[in-house]
Order: C-alpha cells, then structure tokens, then sequence
C-alpha cells in the first residue's frame, strides 16, 4: 500500500487529490465503496444508517462517528457512476445551494492492486484541509478492511 498527496494547486477553489494503492482487484474496492453493509464496516458510520443507490441520480445517506463519538448525518446524490471506475459523489452540504463533489477514481494495476484517486475541490482553505483529513480517514479506514481488518 502507499500514499500520494498533492498539494492545492492556484486557481478556482482549494483541490486535493489523494491516491494510494490498494491491495484488491477493483472489483472488491468497488464492492466496498457501493454495497452499504461493507461501506458502514470500514468508513465509519453508524451501523444501520447507510442507505445507498448506485446509480446516476440514486441517493446516498449516512450517519458518521467520528472517533470521539460525535455523529452527524450526511447525504447526497451520485453524480456519474461507472461501475468499477468511476463514482462522482454529491454531498449535501447545510448553507450550500449545490452539493460538495468528490471523484473516486479506481485502476486496477494487475490482479489484485488498485490505484485509489479522491478529488475534491472545496470553497476554502479551511474546508479542504477537513475534507482532506476525512478523505485520508476513509481510506485509511478502507485499506484495512481490505487487508482483513475491520478499519485502517
């Protein structure tokens, strides 16, 4: 496994992108990333809150908990969907008239790596270097469910 993090780069809004190789054929990552009782095992939401439904326009809902307890919801839509490829997720956020989009990009790099990309561009500084922090987390969380594991 390993990690890549690029910098924000100038321009419109304040980017990351986060890639890190995984090792599972795409096919299991996509699995983990769309099925909801695989997603709540490794992402860190509440057991039971995850609804999901992978498809152009589906929702998707889900109550988080951070390691200190805290929950909060969240919510959204899919963008694009390309199964085993692409998701492109929007993520309602309270105050923002269009949601937050985040782009999850899979390679498969022979039979069982996987090369993970996250972007998201975010409005400020502030809110990219938390959303940075929670996309790390996830994949964090992802690289050891599929090591076996339940998070990372």
């Amino acid at each position: 496994m390993s990690t890549d993090q690029t910098p924000a780069a100038a321009g419109d809004g304040f980017p990351y992108t986060l890639t890190r190789t995984l090792d599972a054929p795409a096919a299991q990552v996509w699995r983990a990333w769309t099925t909801p009782d695989q997603y709540a095992r490794w992402a860190y939401a509440v057991p039971g809150s995850v609804e999901m439904d992978v498809r152009p326009g589906g929702t998707w809902k889900a109550t988080m908990r951070t390691p200190d307890g805290t929950e909060f919801p969240l919510t959204g839509s899919y963008i694009e969907v390309d199964e085993h490829s692409a998701l492109t997720i929007g993520m309602d956020v309270p105050g923002r008239p269009d949601p937050a989009t985040m782009t999850v990009e899979l390679t498969e790099q022979g039979p069982r790596n996987t090369v993970i990309t996250l972007r998201q561009t975010c409005d400020t500084e502030e809110e990219r270097d938390g959303a940075e922090q929670g996309s790390t987390m996830l994949l964090d969380g992802l690289t050891g469910f599929l090591a076996g594991g339940e998070r990372g």
